[in-house]
């Protein structure tokens, strides 16, 4: 991987602050955009700003044209079957709400996440509850904050009404990612379906879907170098044929009748109304951009940074990793608490290395406010890595953050 020339191709990148550059630490919230993803969404606004899907002109053509082979390079980027199973919606919360409202579900029925999920993947589930009667139950980590494997299979044996298992892939909270063919092949065997929230998986490494033989899989594009105000829902065709619509209207129907409708097959059924067209085209132009910088490289990449921040960091005395410790368990995310003998949180920590050197990170509970809750603790700071941060980026954080923590725990 050539850094630098990735870098260039980033004009947020280019930017001074104050007069320095930003060290963007903030990925697993948003990444930033190349000029290629740009060029192809201003390509739509400059030259067929049009519906798709609807008219028979050569304008409106092409913008199905760029439709379709946008959805073929996700059918290739995750290893689906075939372009159908591919379902473009708003981010990855619209994605699994769309699973959670359009599955069919009865009382008693039970769906089981693990305890790091966040909310977009808790939330639907507790409304489920509450309106269906379902149950929702939770496997808790083991000790050392890895998937406990064997509470998974006892709950699985022990509860014969296991409607669906939907678990964070990996997670936002510490970027520990679930060995997710082997707790699949589990719930198979005990005749459950399988969603994975991939939001922080996607971007970051290789997906095969048929490989892991996943049932819905869900992400966010903004993740993963594209437009905000997308993402994508992959599901098996025959299961995508057996849900429920999940909103309706314009171009989820064949016909109507004032009596009835008839809805069209996948994907269609699932994309109602004037889709974000320069979105699509953006997303086919990051899944481009990052096979051509391979994933492999870019999980490879993020490991060496974040053991470079993890040596650095983690003997600061009041300081603690969330998660497991060996960062090769934790992908491109170090998320930490710290002990304040002088008052201050991990805001202020956040805000003085924004302030003083442009560093970007995130504070607070990241959206999994149950784990902070069941966990009492308060918030916490993470530093998330991409293809476009550097070693340097990374030693100036250990740097920066040690003499920040200095200010607050005086010696």
């Amino acid at each position: 991987m050539d850094i630098q020339k990735i870098r260039s191709d980033f004009p947020a990148l280019q930017k001074k602050w104050n007069g320095k550059y930003p060290i963007y630490l903030d990925n697993a919230c948003m990444t930033m955009k190349p000029r290629q993803v740009m060029d192809a969404m201003n390509e739509y606004y400059n030259e067929y700003p049009v519906c798709g899907g609807r008219s028979l002109h050569k304008m409106a053509k092409k913008v199905d044209g760029k439709v379709n082979e946008a959805r073929e390079k996700f059918r290739k980027f995750l290893g689906a079957q075939r372009p159908e199973e591919v379902i473009f919606t708003r981010n990855t919360t619209e994605a699994l709400n769309l699973v959670a409202g359009s599955l069919s579900f009865k009382k008693g029925d039970i769906v089981l996440t693990t305890d790091r999920e966040h909310n977009s993947n808790l939330v639907p589930w507790q409304v489920k509850a509450h309106e269906k009667g379902i149950k929702h139950m939770v496997v808790y980590s083991a000790s050392d904050n890895t998937f406990d494997i064997d509470a998974f299979e006892e709950i699985l044996q022990n509860n014969r009404n296991l409607r669906l298992v939907s678990m964070v892939h990996t997670a936002n909270l510490d970027g520990y990612t679930i060995p997710a063919k082997e707790i699949i092949k589990i719930a198979h065997d005990h005749d459950a379906l399988v969603m994975l929230d991939g939001a922080q998986s996607a971007p970051h490494k290789p997906v095969d879907v048929r490989g892991l033989d996943v049932d819905f899989f869900a992400f966010s594009i903004h993740k993963m170098l594209g437009p905000t105000g997308m993402g994508v829902l992959y599901g098996k065709h025959h299961l995508l044929e057996e849900l429920a619509p999940f909103i309706v209207g314009g171009d989820t129907v064949i016909d109507t009748t004032y009596d009835g409708a008839k809805f069209l097959p996948p994907p269609e059924k699932f994309e109602a109304g004037l889709q974000n067209y320069a979105g699509i085209i953006g997303a086919g132009a990051a899944v481009d951009y990052l096979n051509k910088v391979g994933l492999i490289n870019i999980e490879k990449h993020e490991e060496k940074l974040n053991r470079i921040i993890t040596q650095g960091i983690k003997d600061i005395p009041g300081l603690s990793i969330i998660g497991p410790q060996d960062p090769h368990l934790r992908g491109g995310i170090i998320s930490f608490t710290v002990e304040f003998s002088k008052g201050g949180d991990a805001h202020d920590i956040a805000i003085v290395l924004d302030e003083t050197e442009n560093i970007a990170v995130r504070s607070g509970a990241f959206c999994v406010h149950s784990w902070f809750n069941y966990h009492k603790c308060e918030a916490a700071v993470r530093a998330s890595l991409y293809l476009y941060n550097t070693e340097d980026e990374a030693r100036k954080f250990v740097d920066v953050l040690g003499k920040t923590i200095a200010l607050f725990n005086p010696q």
